[in-house]
């Protein structure tokens, strides 16, 4: 069931003290987080940061408030369901918090498919296909290569090996949870690709998030 109408709101309804693009941006935020330190077996000074973070976040809604983002959840995967698509990003977009200034848009998914369709090559020798979205906003690109992988017969979950950059923390949050949601084995990173990309082993931990897939977990 598609419910991206009911997302866009309820995050309506939830605003009033805050802006819809601050709920918004706090939803995807407290998501992400869950999801990371729900897979980080240790307990380390990134997870007891990223813990610090999210009450930090979610404390500043009452209790009715922060039940309706937890049931935002729930409508988010029911959507993802239904059929493969950047679901976030559509829901950011419909919902007018695009910026111009910011230069902050995303693709619309029918193109990323078509994107998808002309450029994923097959599985290497090893079946696995490497991907490298160095601009990876809310991950549009690479869900829409892994829905191509599908539509060949190809398990994306077990050939994609991803590292998804992005310079906006928003956007690396929001390409986590929906790769996390999808089961695609990725390195979401937050830094600039072009001065700083991501090298495993390298690049600071508390720049990275690791989805539940690449940990060899499900969520």
């Amino acid at each position: 069931m598609d419910r991206k109408k009911d997302i866009i709101k309820t995050i309506k309804e939830i605003a009033g003290r805050y802006s819809e693009y601050e709920v918004f941006t706090d939803w995807i935020r407290c998501m992400a987080l869950s999801i990371s330190n729900s897979v980080q077996l240790f307990h380390n000074s990134v997870w007891q940061d990223r813990e610090k973070v999210y009450l930090d976040t979610i404390k500043k809604y009452n209790e009715e408030e922060a039940q309706a983002l937890s049931r935002l959840m729930g409508m988010l995967a029911e959507t993802m369901e239904a059929k493969m698509q950047d679901v976030l990003g559509s829901i950011y977009m419909d919902a007018g918090m695009g910026s111009k200034a910011a230069g902050q848009f995303f693709t619309p998914y029918h193109l990323s498919q078509v994107c998808a369709e002309l450029t994923v090559p097959e599985p290497d020798d090893t079946g696995k296909i490497h991907i490298n979205e160095p601009s990876c906003g809310g991950g549009g690109m690479v869900i829409a290569a892994a829905d191509a992988l599908r539509r060949k017969g190809v398990n994306y979950q077990k050939s994609m090996e991803v590292v998804a950059q992005d310079l906006d923390w928003k956007a690396v949050y929001m390409c986590y949870v929906q790769l996390s949601l999808y089961g695609i084995r990725a390195v979401c990173v937050q830094g600039n690709t072009l001065t700083d990309p991501y090298i495993e082993g390298k690049t600071a931990e508390e720049n990275i998030l690791v989805t539940p897939a690449k940990r060899g977990m499900l969520i």
